[in-house]
């Protein structure tokens, strides 16, 4: 069974509705106390930074989530869900994240790109896995996602499954022990992206 974290910022019904395909029981879950009744956590979210944090901080969900990572039990991010997992982030100011993986999450930089780009990049693009993991097993060294985001995480190299290309590359894909992240949105990318919620589902 599968907790959806709702914390007001995020298509919950989406995410969950892609679990049913899968076949993966869930429950959308707003309550701190419940959370540590699960088998699984799967963190979405779309929005801003700064107010994730403070909707997961009102009630002590945020907490809640560091003792589930704690446990050892299997954990996802998805879009924004994954950068909360980071130290901080510098999306309108600077602020706080979850801590669960070093690094911080930073604007795409349109100086760095080698081509004109749009922010923010929105639409299906490539992944390229950087080792073998369980979150994208079965999968092919490069296959394509569906992505929404104006920032991006950066982190030290071990903590890297994926990359992806957008002007320059950047990390798309992360992990450290049971704590896993996904900048693209599974939910939105077909195949591909059941395919990761099924790989999550067994771990």
């Amino acid at each position: 069974m599968v907790a959806i974290i709702d914390y007001n910022m995020g298509n919950l019904a989406s995410v969950r509705n892609a679990l049913a395909k899968i076949g993966a029981e869930s429950k959308v879950v707003g309550d701190p106390d419940e959370v540590q009744k699960f088998d699984r956590v799967l963190l979405p979210g779309v929005g801003a930074f700064g107010d994730a944090m403070a909707h997961l901080k009102a009630n002590g969900m945020d907490e809640a989530i560091k003792a589930f990572a704690a446990s050892g039990k299997p954990m996802l991010g998805i879009c924004l869900g994954m950068q909360l997992l980071f130290d901080k982030s510098h999306e309108f100011g600077e602020h706080e994240g979850l801590g669960l993986i070093p690094g911080e999450v930073v604007p795409f930089d349109a100086k760095m790109f080698q081509a004109p780009h749009k922010v923010p990049h929105m639409g299906w693009n490539e992944l390229f896995v950087q080792k073998e993991t369980r979150l994208l097993k079965w999968l092919p060294k490069d296959f394509y996602l569906y992505f929404v985001h104006s920032y991006h995480a950066v982190t030290a190299e071990k903590y890297v499954l994926g990359r992806t290309w957008y002007g320059y590359e950047f990390t798309s894909a992360v992990a450290r022990e049971n704590v896993y992240g996904i900048q693209p949105h599974p939910e939105k990318s077909h195949d591909n992206g059941l395919r990761i919620l099924e790989n999550f589902m067994e771990i």
